[in-house]
């Protein structure tokens, strides 16, 4: 249906989200609904990624639906604008954490005096109480408990409510189940005290109090956490400006940024920030983009360069023309594939929400078992030890810790490779490259700068050099290959008039012909045209192995007449041999798959450090060498930037893409090097490994606390230390066990920048 209809995506916030199970519902929920094809839901970011067949969809329908599984989503704000999803985010994020704290306010406020009234009995020097009055004091508790169920904690109510209506359950309903069952039994144990054996059932207002007042602090303070996960995309997107100073007759205007349109020239001072992507027209300047490449240095700017909105203008005075505004922009592109990024899911998240959707009803069956083996084999006074017990193993029950595990240390690891200059597809990435053990690199703008430049011009006897020069450029005018290019602006500086070009074929790593003026003109490789047609050897051009090693040689034939050739050089990328004695070090295998031939290969692969080579390849031999890499068991990365290369990428288990790569390439790769330094490479394997170093601890640390708090909770040790959890004592683990996750998660931000430092500096 997808390949048929067109499919829109828009972005949904959720509320009431607090585990994997949560997270599970809302997909199979949305999926049900008329017109959705797809749906991703993140726990971390709170949101629903929906995929609908354009026109099919009523967002009411998603409403609706929504509701009645007891959560909240904002579709009156669903949109593919990311300024409207993440403004819609912050404000939703803000009310939530604020309606927790009050909340949590208004709980403790009335849980300090059932936990005083619940244990008078404690205080020292008090004469003995009368049973009717302790009766007394156990109903103003019954009492002041109300307030905390009914206002501060009504939401695990309605919650569980809507839950059981929909014959479901989640964490709602463990919190609901456990404190009122726990609230029901108190107050039959102080109106029918007749009904228990003398002194063997007593009330636990304090605990039902308690257990809600620490899981809303749990929340709150966890809604908090959250918000530092976020804070890479906040920073994007405060790095747009708000305002800009358009000219127009060479006078000034202020203008909001969303009012610039493409053609616009616009003027930006010292220290002030570029507000839309464009090239500079008057003036030269330094421009700081670390905040989108990761590099700290400045970039000098001239007129012709391009600037980057969002980047911060140094030291002069520029006048630029607008070519990219709104969501167009590079910075509004980062920010949406950072966004897409964080929605994903990894596979073991995946394998995480499965496990999770089972949970909750294994924790109800094994609380009715642990009252039903409190009852029948218990001591003296089994029905209250059985219902603190049952109560306990309900509260301290935590899915939220196993949901929050993974995609929060996803989250915050995406974001920091966004800061370094890597913008990732997936949350699989980042899985799966810290085993990534073979890169096989282009070379080509690759391993080279990918600005190469024509250093020799060399026609057959008898032909002018413009004459050669012209008809190559204008075959090659529509290619985004860098040596077309770099013919092209050969051409360009002679200020040579290029002819039209009909016929247009290109053949991925071999070369391009077209139709000039009637005659068939081919640009490439020697046997490309020699498997054309063109009859000439390659000893009568004048080239041989030995001539201008390590630069690229580029024939040209007319109606498959050798007609001359070109010399190319592309310098190798500053710091290239560096990164990749750095990966050799680290046991990672290091090889060159080109096109070019074998000459230039090993020019380039010994100032680099690279001992294997293949040259010489066509793209579909790149892919077979992958592949057949792949066979024998290795995790491979493919690191290009051509068309040619897109092919390759995509067999890859991590494609990446330099920054400046071609459209194909980059739509193709699962990482794109904005800085177009080949040091990411090392730092996404850094990241990958901290990342998921981490996520194993959470998930770890959130599997023992349930496999060892539940039991604990059952009682399992009391028949050996004499000792049995409190129902408060659970719901204190249970709300800070998923604060313990997020808070581990956001040791990532000084892990990874921590980790990297040390790489680059040892």
């Amino acid at each position: 249906m997808k390949n048929i209809q067109e499919v829109m995506t828009q972005e949904f916030y959720v509320s009431g989200m607090h585990c994997a199970a949560c997270v599970r519902r809302v997909e199979e929920t949305l999926l049900t609904v008329e017109g959705i094809v797809s749906a991703q839901v993140s726990l971390a970011t709170e949101t629903a990624l929906v995929e609908s067949i354009k026109g099919r969809l009523d967002p009411m329908d998603i409403y609706h639906a929504i509701d009645e599984k007891g959560y909240g989503i904002s579709v009156d704000k669903g949109s593919d604008s990311i300024d409207v999803v993440l403004e819609e985010k912050r404000t939703q994020t803000r009310l939530r954490t604020d309606a927790l704290k009050k909340n949590f306010l208004v709980s403790l406020i009335f849980c300090i005096p059932v936990l005083v009234l619940g244990k008078i009995s404690w205080l020292p020097g008090l004469p003995d109480i009368a049973v009717s009055t302790y009766r007394l004091l156990w109903g103003v508790s019954a009492l002041l408990t109300l307030p905390i169920m009914g206002y501060a904690g009504r939401q695990f109510f309605v919650g569980g409510w809507k839950a059981f209506r929909q014959r479901d359950a989640n964490m709602d309903t463990l919190i609901a189940l456990g404190t009122g069952s726990a609230w029901v039994y108190s107050v039959i144990v102080v109106i029918f005290p007749s009904y228990f054996p003398s002194g063997t059932a007593l009330p636990f207002f304090e605990a039902t109090a308690v257990v809600i007042t620490l899981v809303l602090l749990g929340q709150y303070l966890e809604a908090r956490a959250r918000g530092k996960t976020s804070r890479t995309i906040e920073f994007l997107m405060d790095l747009r400006p708000l305002k800009a100073t358009l000219v127009i007759d060479e006078v000034e205007k202020s203008v909001l940024v969303n009012q610039i349109e493409e053609g616009m020239t616009l003027l930006v001072r010292p220290g002030q920030k570029i507000p839309v992507d464009g090239h500079v027209t008057v003036g030269s300047t330094s421009v700081d983009e670390s905040m989108i490449t990761g590099e700290s240095l400045s970039r000098r700017k001239k007129v012709g360069d391009k600037v980057i909105g969002g980047t911060t203008n140094i030291d002069g005075t520029i006048r630029f023309c607008a070519d990219s505004v709104g969501e167009e922009m590079v910075l509004s592109r980062i920010l949406e594939l950072v966004r897409k990024a964080q929605a994903s899911k990894p596979s073991i998240q995946k394998s995480v929400d499965v496990l999770a959707s089972y949970f909750v009803p294994i924790v109800m069956i094994l609380s009715v078992l642990t009252f039903v083996g409190w009852y029948n084999w218990g001591p003296e006074g089994s029905l209250n030890y059985g219902v603190v017990a049952a109560v306990s193993v309900l509260v301290i029950a935590c899915p939220c810790a196993l949901g929050l595990a993974t995609p929060f240390s996803v989250m915050i690891a995406l974001g920091k490779a966004s800061e370094r200059g890597l913008l990732i597809r997936n949350g699989d990435v980042i899985e799966k490259a810290h085993r990534i053990d073979t890169i096989v690199l282009d070379k080509t703008g690759t391993l080279t700068q990918g600005s190469p430049e024509v250093t020799k011009t060399m026609p057959r006897h008898g032909i002018p050099e413009e004459d050669l020069l012209r008809l190559a450029s204008s075959v090659e005018i529509g290619s985004e290959h860098l040596i077309g290019r770099a013919i092209v602006r050969a051409a360009s500086k002679r200020k040579l008039k290029l002819i039209e070009a009909t016929d247009f074929l290109s053949v991925p790593g071999l070369g391009v012909g077209a139709t000039v003026e009637g005659r068939v003109v081919r640009v490439g490789s020697f046997t490309f045209l020699k498997n054309a047609g063109m009859s000439v050897t390659r000893e009568t051009t004048g080239l041989d192995d030995t001539t201008e090693v390590g630069q690229t040689r580029v024939f040209i034939s007319v109606d498959n007449e050798y007609f001359g050739a070109f010399m190319i050089a592309d310098p190798v990328r500053v710091g290239s041999r560096e990164v990749i004695s750095r990966l050799k070090h680290a046991d990672v295998k290091v090889l060159m798959l080109t096109g070019d031939h074998e000459i230039t290969a090993n020019a380039v692969a010994e100032k680099v450090g690279i001992a294997e080579v293949r040259a010489r390849m066509l793209p579909s031999d790149k892919v077979e060498h992958v592949l057949r890499l792949q066979e024998s068991g290795h995790v491979v990365a493919m690191v290009g930037d051509g068309t040619n290369d897109a092919a390759a990428l995509s067999q890859a288990d991590v494609g990446i893409a330099m920054g400046d790569a071609s459209d194909v390439a980059l739509e193709s790769a699962d990482v794109v090097l904005v800085s177009n330094s080949l040091k990411g490479i090392s730092e996404l394997r850094d990241i990958s490994r901290l990342a998921v170093a981490n996520v194993r601890q959470n998930l770890f640390g959130a599997f023992i606390y349930n496999v060892l708090g539940i039991p604990i909770a059952a009682g399992v040790f009391y028949p050996i230390f004499g000792i049995l959890l409190s129902p408060m004592i659970a719901g204190a683990a249970m709300a800070f066990s998923s604060l313990t996750v997020v808070t581990n998660a956001n040791r990532l931000h000084s892990s990874i920048e921590n980790g990297l430092k040390r790489q680059w500096s040892g």
